[in-house]
């Protein structure tokens, strides 16, 4: 019973946040070009949907971002609830996503609003559009999060990451931010009942500077980040609730 209670609330703050960002984007777009408020908005909804008793956030690292810096974030991906998870991460930004999730039914049309970047797979010039568009926001001085596997992830294992993000960073000239999530992929495991406890990780890692981004060769910089987010992931996965 308290999950379909759950399930309404979220429902109903869903359809005011939506209403309200379609304001602010006309509203506000001269003042606001990077969305922070929009943005806001899309934490408000992710404090809700953490809003259970017995639920636990606990989020490492952020005392490493430099909140003035856009950044290229890269994240691991192994649930929806992926999404509201990165934001706890205390920065502006937009998310990369495929297609398909902005036709969806209000959750695309939420997607369009906050300004997120649609890549679509079937086009030749997917990536380039991406980046196209990721420097956009960039030079607005908001951020870009990407899942760097380019899929999610069936076994909750970090696999071989795509050239995307870090071609991005290369051209966009800014940091790599590494982050790992742990315990989001479990959260539905009996459907759509709510586990009475949970817990959610989230490590923010150092930053791969700027410089060393555009001084090292785009395979090897992929790897080296790789490395950094499966050996996070190894340690998260090992610690006690």
């Amino acid at each position: 019973m308290l999950a379909i209670i759950h399930y309404i609330v979220l429902g109903i703050a869903c359809t005011i946040v939506l209403i309200l960002s379609a304001i602010m984007v006309v509203v506000l777009r001269p003042f606001d070009p990077a969305r922070r408020c929009i943005h806001e908005l899309s934490r408000v909804l992710t404090r809700i949907f953490f809003a259970w008793p017995k639920w636990r956030k606990i989020v490492r690292g952020t005392e490493k971002i430099d909140r003035k810096q856009p950044y290229v974030i890269t994240i691991n991906h192994t649930s929806m609830v992926d999404i509201p998870l990165g934001y706890l991460i205390p920065l502006n930004f937009r998310w990369v996503s495929k297609r398909e999730v902005f036709r969806i039914p209000f959750f695309g049309q939420m997607l369009t609003l906050h300004g997120d970047i649609c890549i679509d797979r079937s086009s030749s010039g997917a990536m380039s559009k991406v980046i196209e568009d990721g420097k956009k926001w960039i030079g607005r001085g908001a951020s870009v999060a990407i899942f760097p596997e380019g899929t999610r992830s069936k076994d909750g294992e970090i696999h071989r990451f795509k050239s995307g993000a870090f071609t991005l960073a290369k051209e966009a000239g800014v940091p790599i931010l590494p982050v790992v999530m742990h315990g989001s992929d479990t959260l539905f495991a009996n459907g759509w009942r709510l586990p009475w406890r949970h817990t959610f990780r989230l490590e923010v890692l150092d930053p791969i500077p700027a410089e060393v981004v555009a001084a090292t060769e785009l395979r090897e910089l992929s790897d080296m980040v790789r490395e950094k987010m499966v050996e996070a992931k190894e340690m998260l996965k090992n610690m006690n609730d």
